[in-house]
């Protein structure tokens, strides 16, 4: 069963992100503070949920949160400066549009850049843990799957609003056939390399 806090402050901060292992698209990053005593039967790690359910979430923790935000970082980001510190700027992104000042962050996963002077704990699998990193791991899966949808309205050959950017055969053979989008992220191994010289770009 999931908690609701770690620390006990009023002004915990859940954070994860969605889409680091995706070869085109930005990663998202969702932030989230929930009441002290918040509970749900359904939620937790957006992983575990059909997309109808993310949905219902969704605007369950939009009503009901203290305060929550997403924010983006560009695939243009991400190759600059690689998807782990792409995924902490997202965080601290989302963060700063919290318009607070955090008492402590909550962070899915083992590793993160500090936030200011804010302490911070790192929990794996914390999205199956805590009630905060789980809704901060929908906004995050929501959003993006929203925007990758929007994006495949433009770029119909990829699939997007299907694999929302991750490595499927659909979005490789698209590759192969179509090329890069402004979209994809070039320093990831969009094709075996033995393929990748023959990518051309397409806008």
């Amino acid at each position: 069963m999931l908690i609701a806090n770690h620390s006990g402050k009023l002004l915990e901060v859940g954070l994860d992100e969605a889409g680091r292992g995706c070869l085109a698209g930005p990663v998202v990053a969702g932030a989230v503070v929930l009441p002290l005593d918040y509970f749900h039967p359904l939620l937790t790690d957006s992983k575990l949920l059909s997309a109808k359910q993310r949905e219902q979430l969704r605007e369950e923790i939009c009503r009901e949160a203290v305060y929550w935000a997403v924010a983006e970082v560009s695939p243009q980001e991400i190759d600059e400066i690689n998807i782990l510190n792409a995924s902490f700027l997202a965080m601290h992104r989302a963060t700063d549009l919290l318009n607070i000042a955090p008492e402590y962050l909550l962070v899915d996963g083992n590793r993160f850049t500090p936030y200011k002077e804010v302490p911070h704990a790192c929990m794996v699998k914390g999205d199956s843990r805590f009630y905060n990193i789980a809704a901060s791991s929908i906004l995050a899966k929501t959003h993006r799957d929203d925007l990758m949808s929007t994006l495949a309205s433009t770029y119909p050959q990829y699939k997007w609003e299907q694999n929302a950017g991750y490595p499927t055969k659909v979005h490789r053979n698209a590759i192969r056939e179509h090329g890069v989008t402004p979209h994809h992220r070039l320093t990831f191994k969009l094709l075996p390399e033995t393929e990748a010289s023959v990518l051309e770009d397409i806008h």
